[in-house]
């Protein structure tokens, strides 16, 4: 289902809580959401469309990438970056790392870690910040 986008910070800043199997239609409908908002926005954190559960879904450019309890456990290559938000308005300045490794659930529950890097490191960047209730 396509769910309104949330720009209340107060409810943005709260850190979200660790997903079960009861959660997996907010995957279906940060899919939904994602899809319908594609023009201008590239990932999407569960508390974005309401829900406050560690799941984000990342456009890759060639699949869109559902990670349920994503933990970023490396990083590097620091740089300074601007980015913008579908729940903010403006940009904003902030450090982002080049590469990152990334341990996470997919849709069945399966376990992957996974390196990216460039710009789909830097989307999962934005989206685990907002799990952790952090705003750029």
């Amino acid at each position: 289902m396509i769910k309104p986008i949330v720009r209340d910070a107060f409810f943005l800043n709260q850190k979200s809580e660790e997903a079960t199997w009861a959660d997996l239609a907010v995957a279906q409908d940060l899919e939904d959401t994602l899809k319908a908002n594609r023009e201008r926005c590239v990932g999407m954190a569960a508390n974005m469309i309401g829900y406050r559960k560690r799941i984000i879904i990342v456009a890759t450019g060639f699949a869109d990438l559902i990670m349920i309890n994503p933990v970023i456990t490396e990083k590097s290559g620091p740089y300074e970056t601007e980015e913008g938000c579908l729940s903010l308005p403006g940009v904003r300045k902030t450090t982002r790392y080049n590469k990152i490794t990334v341990r996470y659930l997919d849709k069945k529950f399966a376990e992957h870690t996974q390196s990216f890097s460039g710009y789909i490191a830097q989307i999962i960047q934005h989206e685990c910040d907002h799990l952790q209730g952090i705003l750029i």
